[in-house]
């Protein structure tokens, strides 16, 4: 794809795509007026982070520090910990490295404190629409750059929205996203599929947002199934970019329904994988709400690949083709958690465009849990 830059007409959004921007990411930091940045990054990152530490000083700026303990689902005693850290170096701003779970790290921090948000993403589905204090730049990932924090505390997750939590700037570097793994490269593409399908049927979707969904999703399944066999082409992983990005935008600007409902309670509860759990549910949650969303059904049909007008077809060839695991058995949830998270999914949701019916909402976690295909028979 050729490199461009975009401008939100609605917000403080920048984004700089394209191979090799990532030069450019000590210029952003000074436009943003800093120059004591923190790096943040999981521990299995924590070697890759520290090559951003010559591209920085190599534009004149020094990192005070790194704290490498991101965790999935942005536990809150371990942002309380990287508070303290920020605190005790002095940083002026946070860069956070990778996918999920370090920028809901860097989200947490900035909400927190106000302080600037770099954001690096690493997988697709962090391929987010920027926030106001963070400047990303994704490998490949699925690590939210929207509006919306996810926190977990207790044993339970809880999201939240603030124009606060959107970042400035977002650089999209193909460079970055070469070594990420077959299997992260598909959960996390379809993590970020999922942000655009519910946006659709959101209760206060648009036109506009509907021709975003529609393009990312098409861009991610043509793409997606490239890269799990050619690990290396540079064309399909920036298409891949470019249709997160296109879905991370939707997310921010548009409520979400029982999908990502079901995500949460599962993640958050039951200590289960972001991209992975998003994966398997995707297309439970699309056949729970088939009956009611028949033009959203149409439309996404037409973009996936060997779909023959069939949404729900088009998605389980989709995650065939990707190779990704069907069951969240296979993740370590237990059969006997299917009846608590249905309870939990029930107690406190979101609008949907089907009433949410415990019976056969615990009808579609139990196909999740199994791993079965989806079906449209609830």
């Amino acid at each position: 794809m050729q490199p461009f830059e975009y401008s939100g007409a609605n917000g403080p959004s920048r984004v700089i795509f394209g191979q090799g921007s990532v030069s450019k990411l000590p210029d952003e930091v000074k436009r943003l007026g800093k120059s004591a940045p923190l790096l943040l990054s999981t521990p299995q990152q924590k070697e890759q982070v520290q090559a951003l530490d010559g591209v920085l000083k190599n534009g004149s700026i020094t990192p005070v520090g790194l704290y490498s303990n991101a965790t999935m689902h942005t536990p809150t005693h371990i942002t309380d910990e990287a508070l303290q850290y920020a605190k005790d170096c002095n940083a002026d701003c946070v860069i956070s490295f990778g996918g999920g779970s370090t920028i809901g790290l860097g989200k947490a921090i900035s909400i927190r404190t106000g302080l600037q948000h770099i954001c690096i993403p690493t997988t697709y589905a962090g391929s987010k629409q920027p926030t106001r204090h963070c400047i990303c730049m994704p490998l490949m990932i699925l690590g939210d750059m929207t509006p919306i924090l996810g926190e977990t505390a207790d044993g339970k997750k809880t999201t939240r929205s603030d124009p606060k939590i959107l970042p400035t700037t977002t650089i999209y570097d193909v460079d970055f996203t070469m070594t990420l793994p077959e299997s992260m490269s598909a959960t996390s593409g379809v993590n970020a599929i999922a942000h655009a399908v519910e946006a659709l049927y959101a209760r206060n979707t648009n036109p506009v947002i509907n021709l975003l969904s529609l393009d990312g999703t098409k861009a991610l399944a043509e793409s997606l199934p490239i890269i799990v066999n050619s690990l290396q082409d540079v064309e399909a992983r920036s298409r891949a970019q470019y249709g997160a990005w296109l879905c991370g935008m939707v997310l921010g600007a548009v409520g979400m329904s029982l999908h990502h409902k079901l995500c949460h309670t599962l993640g958050g509860s039951f200590n289960l994988p972001h991209a992975e759990t998003h994966t398997i549910v995707l297309p439970h949650a699309i056949a729970y709400n088939a009956p009611n969303i028949p033009e959203t059904m149409r439309k996404l049909a037409e973009v996936l690949p060997e779909s023959d007008g069939d949404a729900i077809k088009g998605l389980n060839v989709l995650l065939t083709k990707l190779k990704v695991k069907r069951g969240l058995k296979e993740f370590g949830m237990k059969e006997e958690d299917v009846d608590k998270a249905a309870e939990i999914a029930v107690s406190n949701p979101y609008w949907n465009p089907r009433d949410i019916e415990k019976e056969p909402l615990r009808e579609t976690i139990r196909r999740c849990w199994a791993g079965e295909e989806a079906r449209a028979d609830l």
